[in-house]
């Protein structure tokens, strides 16, 4: 009996396509994302056609399900095809990351100059509080709460004067809900903390002395929820990041590339191997955070949350070059 052979990631020559790390090699609009390949005929999922602009197949393999892999909202119908719409998610979130590094540094009052202004310390002590940092290190905030007597509250009030934020409280934190949002080493590198989901749309985040809006737009993209950002009293933030580390989030494996196309190459073969229901791909600062709803009854009733460890799995890549 003849058996047809299944092509998959694994199999792809990758040099018929594109290289990531050549931006001109690419044409933005064939690889413009096409939204969401999910219609809807009477009440029912109809079928899926492949979202791939450079597909040219007019069949599917009978034994590929047409509800996994599912990758952004979209679904191939081969590995190659797979691999064309990853390889555009990983340019495009690299091109972002770009565009970050080079938008202009907003300048802002250091937090010793707003304090003084406010008439919350001296002269004496703000020069006596730099002069230690100068020699030992340490944020200024807290050199002038243990030597000059400055009331922690007044630092964090200072702290959300110089950023523009508001301050939020630990309350309503569920270290189990929360360390489901994203993977611990993000949290860990980013200096910040889910705290809580109000109204089932709005995802609250805390900083302990500074602020990243960026976190903001990756944690929407990710969870569906509209995020909003705040400062933290640092004992309130360090005794919520001690109860969240103690829990059990999702699932993370590390991974580390020299090229953006053998990023891609992987995550095809990941999203071939695990037939996620649902997966996405963004990019936090050095890292590249790909999640996997690997069954339907992982995803919560808050936005895309999820809400359980379980079918669910998280994948933490890098590029380095230079390795």
């Amino acid at each position: 009996m003849l058996f047809l052979g299944k092509k998959t990631a694994v199999d792809l020559n990758l040099s018929q396509l594109p290289s990531l790390d050549n931006p001109l090699a690419w044409d933005e609009d064939r690889y413009h994302p096409s939204g969401s390949s999910r219609d809807a005929v009477d009440g029912k999922q109809a079928r899926r056609t492949c979202a791939s602009l450079e597909c040219t197949s007019s069949w599917v393999a009978p034994w590929r399900s047409r509800r996994r892999p599912i990758f952004e909202d979209r679904w191939g119908c081969s590995g190659r095809c797979v691999l064309s719409f990853v390889r555009a998610a990983v340019r495009r979130e690299a091109a972002k990351y770009a565009s970050n590094l080079s938008a202009p540094h907003r300048h802002r009052v250091p937090l010793g100059l707003l304090l003084l202004a406010q008439g919350w310390i001296t002269h004496a002590q703000l020069q006596y509080a730099l002069d230690l940092q100068r020699h030992n290190g340490g944020r200024i905030g807290e050199i002038l709460v243990a030597e000059c007597g400055l009331e922690a509250e007044k630092v964090t009030r200072g702290l959300s004067l110089q950023w523009g934020a508001p301050i939020l409280g630990s309350h309503g934190f569920s270290a189990g809900e929360m360390a489901l949002v994203m993977p611990e080493i993000l949290i860990d590198q980013l200096g910040m903390l889910p705290v809580r989901v109000a109204g089932s749309r709005i995802l609250y985040v805390g900083f302990e002395d500074h602020l990243d809006a960026s976190i903001a737009l990756v944690l929407e993209q990710m969870t569906g929820l509209k995020v909003e950002t705040g400062l933290m009293p640092t004992e309130e933030y360090r005794s919520a990041c001690t109860l969240l580390h103690a829990k059990n989030g999702v699932e993370v494996k590390q991974e580390s590339f020299r090229e953006h196309d053998a990023m891609a190459a992987r995550i095809t073969a990941v999203l071939e191997q695990k037939q996620p229901v649902g997966s996405r791909l963004v990019r936090v600062g050095r890292f590249y955070w790909l999640r996997l709803w690997l069954e339907a009854s992982a995803i919560g009733r808050q936005g895309m949350l999820p809400s359980t460890a379980e079918d669910m799995l998280d994948y933490i890549f890098t590029v380095d070059r230079t390795t």
